[in-house]
């Protein structure tokens, strides 16, 4: 063998950079998810107030949860823009960038005036914010998975994998905790809060944000890359080599995943507006933010697990059980949540979230495998975002229509039926979780070299 490809593959990594690895995946989502997430507590309980007062409460809430819908529409193109140069010029670098978007964008918002201020234009540079914001988490998802999956050693790619996937638990656990010590602080329903409380959040991301950046630029290129990084084997269009290369592997995983932001973003999004509403659950905002960093709890570990068994049995197999788990429990949660207690919400709320942590988790493995080196970022970004176009920008958006048409037995049904199309697209993938990352893959799922290994 060759210089080249004994280099491609490589012996193991030591501990101590395994280690750095794990901590800067996990802590970039984290910051990047915490950034995502507080504003969709915001668009849940003050949003339709700061933003959208001369709507009403119930198209208010519309309105907010529309904007909240805005990233998913950026987060296909995120990936795109990102994949290109994460294809291009590296991972890392690429990772950075991401970041500081999203840093800059959420402090931004967190200093918006509001709708009685300056009208029209408050909602118009929320929107645009929230694209940024979009965009940049675009294009994190994809680069920040495949910074542990081209690093693990082989036969551990599921565990490596689910240390980025752990960022959404604890950045829900922190933006719920933030909200929480605000509303308490302000009042529940104070002036204070609707007025400044809200914001703190946000403003306060700027020192996550400075955390993560020195994490990320600690960490070095990927040897995946570096290996594969020659002119005569490097995409000069990700976008149109990956969607000519492997269209049925994109979609598929779009597919796929659809149910699992689906969950994630009723969970966190919808429930928390339902939970608070005087039309749903009509609990205090300190119960639902307690109830939501308890379950994280629960989401974080079910999570890790879930990557751990995907070594096991399989990516397919661990992540088609959560959608099998995922048909039952869609039509059983509303009913459960109308018993209006705290604790009803609790069990609703977290097995909502579990069944989502177990496809989440092995999903960080899942894309970087499906995918050749070339454009591998820019693959497994555009079947992530894909999904969280139809999961999570659509669903909780038709989610606030159907509980005012139907109530909650009409989000059931839509729940089921997503999930029986994310077994069937689940099902249909190639299996290739044996495969190297250094190989990619051909027609009948069968795997040869990269030119890269062979030099």
């Amino acid at each position: 063998m060759s210089s080249a490809s004994s280099v491609a593959y490589s012996p193991p990594h030591s501990r101590k950079t395994l280690r750095k690895v794990a901590f800067a995946s996990a802590a970039g989502t984290t910051i990047e998810f915490y950034d995502f997430f507080i504003y969709g507590t915001a668009a849940a309980l003050v949003f339709p107030v700061v933003f959208f007062p001369a709507l009403g409460a119930a198209a208010g809430t519309v309105a907010s949860f529309g904007t909240f819908a805005v990233a998913f529409i950026a987060r296909p193109v995120g990936a795109i823009i990102f994949g290109h140069y994460g294809d291009r010029i590296g991972r890392k670098k690429t990772l950075i960038t991401t970041l500081l978007m999203m840093g800059i964008a959420t402090v931004m918002i967190g200093l918006i005036p509001d709708a009685s201020t300056i009208g029209i234009a408050a909602p118009i540079l929320l929107v645009v914010l929230r694209f940024v914001q979009g965009l940049a988490v675009g294009g994190e998802w994809a680069g920040a998975t495949l910074l542990t999956a081209e690093y693990a050693p082989q036969g551990k790619r599921g565990l490596f994998g689910s240390f980025p996937q752990l960022g959404p638990s604890v950045a829900f656990a922190l933006a719920s905790g933030t909200f929480l010590v605000t509303s308490l602080t302000l009042g529940d329903k104070s002036e204070a809060f609707i007025t400044i409380g809200w914001r703190v959040p946000f403003i306060l991301s700027a020192v996550l944000v400075l955390v993560g950046f020195w994490v990320r630029t600690s960490i070095e290129e990927t040897p995946v890359f570096r290996n594969a990084n020659r002119p005569e084997t490097t995409a000069r269009l990700p976008i149109v080599e990956s969607i000519k290369g492997q269209p049925k592997e994109i979609l598929l995983a779009g597919g796929s995943l659809t149910l699992l932001f689906a969950l994630f973003y009723i969970g966190t999004a919808f429930l928390t507006s339902y939970a608070t509403s005087p039309t749903g659950m009509q609990l205090s905002r300190p119960e639902v933010l307690t109830t939501g960093i308890i379950a994280s709890v629960f989401v974080a570990a079910a999570t890790l697990a879930s990557g751990i068994l995907s070594d096991r049995f399989g990516r397919k197999k661990v992540i088609a059980a959560s959608c099998i788990f995922a048909v039952p429990w869609s039509l059983v949660l509303f009913p459960l949540l109308s018993m209006g207690t705290v604790l009803a919400f609790g069990i609703g709320l977290t097995v909502t979230l579990v069944i989502f942590a177990i496809a989440y988790g092995p999903a960080g493995a899942l894309l970087p495998e499906l995918f050749e080196t070339k454009y591998r970022y820019t693959g497994a970004g555009m079947g992530y975002n894909l999904a969280g176009v139809l999961g999570g920008g659509v669903v909780p958006l038709v989610a606030a229509q159907l509980i005012a048409s139907t109530g909650g037995w009409g989000i059931g049904v839509l729940l089921a039926a997503i999930g029986v199309f994310s077994i069937a697209c689940t099902m249909a993938l190639p299996n290739r979780e044996k495969s190297r990352l250094e190989e990619r893959p051909l027609e009948g799922g069968t795997m040869k070299k990269d030119r890269t290994t062979a030099a």
